[in-house]
């Protein structure tokens, strides 16, 4: 009995340990065979791309295997990290939010920032304002990602209204990103709200031009654009395996900022082995012209994107209370002498 007694004591104050939010996880069982990991091809998933093309990952995951598969958007890249199939993504912030209200919080947490910027409203000659739009077809990589959101809460702003279903002042046409450039080529698209490279190559090779920078849209221009998020099972399961997947992140992040003469050439390295076919100078160099590395997630941007998914019907206006958890990452950090990143009461630091 008294064997019995200490047993649940101590299962009492492991328990009560996590509750308070005070320490790191603890691991449910070893390390895994393997880590699966989601991210895009894009210049905005630079730190995804270098990480693995530098070995940053599989460096810090040891023992544990890296294996990648490649998105081209976020609602996509949720189904598959709640399905199981995979266990981490770099992905944009409206579906790490989308996913984490509609489970209630269980879903999945962010670890980690990784780039801010890069997304923009690319737009044929002849549209030279706002007041140009109605009538108009604009693309944007899919429904309800990051990019569909800004473009359709913008249009909002502008007085015009829009539909899910393709209708409204302005018909929103969600399509894949190489799709929209042949199309935009072909003329069958007035223009398109779009991450990097595809900015870039719609300017660069569709002789499009920018019409909206979205860092003019946020106080000092920054707002996020990629995140790292962790299933939260495989993060209660797999605790040190995901604190080493951070590392890799900082590795990466830290080698784009400190290595900006050959970032692009890695960053190209990887995208051309990902999809068969790599980015033009000029394209990359542009790209990154509109681009930052930081791994901090910008908590503060992710209460007003909660109200932009809502305001436009792709999103529940529900609580993010506990949607960062960045206790890995502050460690990390702090071992390396660096400030800590705030959560703006979002979640754990």
């Amino acid at each position: 009995m008294k064997r019995k007694n200490l047993a649940l004591a101590a299962l009492g104050l492991a328990v009560a340990a996590l509750l308070s939010g005070c320490t790191t996880p603890t691991a449910t069982s070893g390390p895994p065979a393997e880590l699966h990991l989601g991210y895009f091809a894009n210049v905005t998933h630079a730190p995804a791309l270098v990480g693995i093309e530098k070995g940053f990952f599989q460096d810090a995951l040891g023992d544990t295997k890296l294996k990648t598969s490649v998105f081209n958007a976020g609602p996509a890249t949720i189904e598959a990290l709640s399905a199981g199939a995979i266990d981490a993504a770099y992905i944009g912030p409206s579906p790490a939010i989308n996913t984490y209200i509609k489970s209630g919080g269980a879903s999945a947490v962010i670890v980690s920032g990784a780039t801010s910027g890069g997304a923009a409203l690319v737009v044929r000659d002849g549209i030279n304002s706002p007041s140009d739009l109605p009538g108009t077809t604009l693309a944007t990589p899919q429904l309800g990602n990051t990019q569909d959101i800004a473009l359709r809460a913008w249009l909002a702003d502008q007085g015009y209204t829009t539909s899910t279903t393709g209708g409204g002042d302005v018909t929103i046409s969600p399509t894949d990103n190489a799709d929209t450039l042949s199309l935009f080529q072909d003329g069958k698209l007035d223009g398109a709200w779009l991450p990097e490279p595809w900015v870039s190559r719609l300017v660069l090779e569709g002789h499009a031009h920018v019409l909206v920078n979205e860092a003019s849209l946020w106080p000092k221009s920054k707002f996020p654009t990629t995140v790292l998020l962790v299933n939260k099972d495989f993060l209660a399961a797999h605790p040190d395996t995901v604190k080493a997947l951070v590392q890799g992140n900082v590795d990466a992040v830290d080698w784009l900022n400190d290595n900006p003469a050959d970032a692009g050439t890695v960053i190209n390295k990887r995208i051309t082995a990902d999809t068969g076919k790599g980015l033009s100078n000029d394209v990359i160099a542009r790209a990154l012209e509109n681009v930052q590395f930081s791994v901090d997630p910008q908590a503060a941007a992710f209460p007003v994107l909660v109200k932009h998914a809502a305001a436009v019907d792709l999103g529940t206006d529900g609580s993010i209370d506990g949607l960062f958890d960045l206790r890995f990452l502050n460690e990390i950090l702090s071992a390396s002498g660096a400030h800590p990143i705030s959560t703006h009461g979002l979640g754990k630091e």
